[in-house]
């Protein structure tokens, strides 16, 4: 499937609000509502939407912390790093991993109750043996700009 800008509008809206009416949503990309409806259903069905969630606000909930681990592994051999995501997967705590280029190999996002719960939590790993050779941590004290939406319309401009 080959997207166009209105495509491209269409998922930019909806990640912004995926519950908006499809009504609002032909309004927002100058379509009449039942080519809007197509559309979507197009998206969903090729894969372009993956499902849709509700952005909770965890600060309401209660204190957490946030920290940023960088973390560089002992070999770099493809069961290593098959390794260490299959330990790294089973961390509920572990919201993001990513594999980077640079200094070190992956940068993870962990949210957790506490420093005391994060500390737990890298002790195990390193006892697991999943081939860390170190980590790096850096604490979240302030996150003054967090977005949930890609900028779709200037990443894929049409």
């Amino acid at each position: 499937m080959k997207l166009d800008r209105i495509d491209i509008k269409i998922l930019y809206e909806l990640q912004k609000n995926g519950r908006i009416t499809n009504v609002e949503l032909a309004e927002l990309v100058a379509l009449s509502p039942s080519p809007c409806l197509m559309r979507v259903k197009k998206l969903q069905s090729e894969g372009y939407i993956g499902g849709y969630a509700a952005q909770i606000n965890v600060g309401k909930l209660g204190q957490t912390l946030t920290v940023f681990t960088e973390i560089t592994l002992k070999n770099h051999r493809q069961v290593d790093f098959a390794r260490f995501l299959a330990a790294i997967e089973k961390i509920d705590n572990v919201i993001e991993c990513h594999l980077v280029s640079g200094g070190y190999d992956y940068l993870l996002k962990f949210v957790t109750a506490g420093i005391g719960e994060y500390q737990t939590i890298m002790e195990r790993l390193t006892d697991m043996d999943v081939g860390i050779d170190k980590y790096f941590s850096f604490v979240v004290l302030k996150s003054p700009i967090v977005k949930a939406h890609m900028p779709l319309t200037s990443l894929f401009p049409m």
